[in-house]
């Protein structure tokens, strides 16, 4: 036997079979109420053989009054019901932010009746009927107990997320410390570098003017790799690797001018004056560079 389907998932479906058993009942009470008011008709009014117009017609307006009565009592009662039903649903859909939409002109499509109609003439009928091996259902279940686990797992996944942030937050925060306190380190020894070169005899300063073009360019690159490091820890690690190969260079320049410096003025008096100040300032700078490498 085929049965007639409304295009729904098996539990959804299930729903409907359920409030159409209820509606079922509700309608089966009604037709009962009706039946009753004519056979209380028949049992109280209809104890004589014959009976005058106007007596048939006070009898058949009675009963008019009294089955419109009950049958708009259950017609109300029907409306409020399906109100309640509506109510469940919207609020199911209200605690997932959802907005649904009825449309009131599919209740009275022919078409779609009639297939209610099959669907409902299959599923009660007596010789299709399932059984049901629990007819007690949990009311509103996703309401109470699935949407509150899957929102607790969200909220557990995003305070995760969170403290993974505020950890990462704070290794960030503790390098750029330390690279602000190297950088004071930096700003000192070059101060000191500067004050050396000012020492310096007059026939070398346009080595030491180079050397100090370079020493200025490589401290605005080591400011601006300061300013970025909240942003990205990686690029400062990168620079800092460029900024040990710099200070590398550097070095070498200075070892080349002392060496010039050494040529220049290895034949005159000055010589060993001049040499224990390139000696200091070699030390000064190899210094520093352990203080880098740290």
């Amino acid at each position: 036997h085929l049965q007639a389907e409304l295009g729904l998932n098996e539990h959804h479906q299930n729903e409907v079979i359920s409030y159409m058993r209820f509606a079922r009942f509700k309608r089966g009470l009604c037709l009962k109420t009706v039946d009753s008011c004519f056979q209380d008709l028949k049992d109280s009014r209809l104890v004589e053989e014959t009976f005058t117009v106007d007596e048939v017609i006070d009898m058949l307006d009675g009963l008019q009054s009294v089955v419109h009565s009950e049958v708009e009592s259950e017609l109300i009662n029907t409306a409020y019901t399906n109100v309640l039903l509506l109510r469940q649903l919207f609020s199911q859909a209200e605690k997932w932010y959802l907005k649904l939409q009825t449309d009131v002109s599919d209740l009275e499509n022919r078409e779609l009746l009639e297939q209610v109609a099959e669907f409902e003439k299959s599923e009660f009928t007596s010789s299709n009927k399932k059984p049901t091996a629990d007819p007690v259902k949990p009311k509103l279940a996703p309401l109470n107990e699935g949407g509150t686990e899957l929102l607790n797992k969200t909220v557990a996944r995003l305070q995760e997320e969170n403290e993974k942030l505020k950890t990462r937050l704070k290794t960030i925060e503790t390098q750029a410390t330390a690279a602000l306190d190297e950088k004071s380190k930096l700003e000192k020894s070059l101060r000191d570098l500067q004050m050396i070169q000012g020492d310096q005899k007059t026939n070398a300063n346009q080595d030491i003017t180079e050397l100090e073009n370079k020493v200025a360019a490589l401290k605005s690159q080591f400011e601006k790799t300061l300013n970025d490091t909240t942003a990205n820890q990686k690029f400062l690690e990168e620079d800092l690797v460029t900024t040990k190969h710099d200070l590398l260079k550097v070095q070498d320049q200075l070892s080349t001018a002392e060496k010039e410096l050494e040529k220049k003025f290895q034949q005159t008096a000055a010589y060993r004056n001049m040499k224990e100040i390139l000696t200091k300032k070699n030390e000064q700078i190899k210094d520093l560079r352990r203080r880098l490498s740290k």
